[in-house]
């Protein structure tokens, strides 16, 4: 029972802590989404007038509206706006701990729109892993899934493919410049990226902003507070 009322001791006291993943997770996801919505207005150009700047570029809506080569989305222009504005000002307010669960709801269904209407058809992966032994593929492949098996054939091909262009590149190129800056990938631009920006959303959603380091928790504290002697 000691060991028990010491984890649980030691517990309590590192759950006062718990402001520091809830603010991790807000510095890590607000530039994310503040500079995909800065891309879909017009706000470096200095020539428009205020309110034409943070409407969204034409060019986005109509990506948004297209069916062809594009979304496909009713709506599109009032669509691409909310997009951009949830974006942009909701990062901007997530970034300093400002209605955090209440902005985590429409960005989590921009994110569930990203994953469904662009990279659903492409799978998981954002970058095709090229090691098939490394892939995380392989844990469900143990367990019996057929698309994971399907995941690592396709690493194996996609190495193939790696291995040609470094060839190339060996070749033909000037390797050492332009590896200085970083390797070659092959884009797969899968849901990964979109379901992780989900999933840290939705940790939000619960967690909220985090006491101590956020104006949520300063203007709302005292009601905390209440509802803590209550319980």
């Amino acid at each position: 029972m000691n060991i028990i009322n010491l984890y649980n001791t030691v517990v309590d006291k590192l759950l006062k802590l718990d402001a520091i993943p809830a603010l991790l997770l807000r510095v890590f996801l607000a530039p994310v989404f503040i500079i995909a919505g800065y891309n879909k207005m017009q706000l470096s150009n200095d020539e428009l007038g205020l309110l034409e700047q943070i409407m969204v570029k034409p060019e986005i809506a109509q990506w948004f509206g297209n069916s062809e080569w594009g979304l496909g989305l009713p709506f599109p222009e009032l669509l691409a706006n909310l997009a951009a504005w949830t974006e942009f000002f909701g990062g901007w307010l997530i970034l300093i701990g400002l209605a955090t669960r209440l902005l985590s709801i429409p960005l989590m269904f921009t994110m569930i729109v990203a994953a469904t209407t662009v990279h659903l058809d492409n799978g998981w992966y954002a970058i095709t892993p090229t090691n098939s032994s490394t892939s995380s593929a392989q844990v469900f492949s143990w367990v019996g899934f057929e698309t994971a098996d399907n995941s690592l054939k396709n690493s194996e091909e996609a190495s193939i493919r790696l291995s040609k262009i470094r060839d190339i590149v060996d070749e033909n190129g000037n390797p050492e410049w332009l590896y200085e800056k970083g390797n070659v990938v092959l884009l797969n631009n899968g849901i990964e990226f979109a379901a992780t920006y989900f999933i840290m959303l939705l940790a939000l959603f619960f967690i909220g902003a985090g006491r101590y380091v956020s104006l949520d928790y300063w203007l709302f504290k005292p009601e905390e507070d209440d509802l803590k002697q209550i319980d």
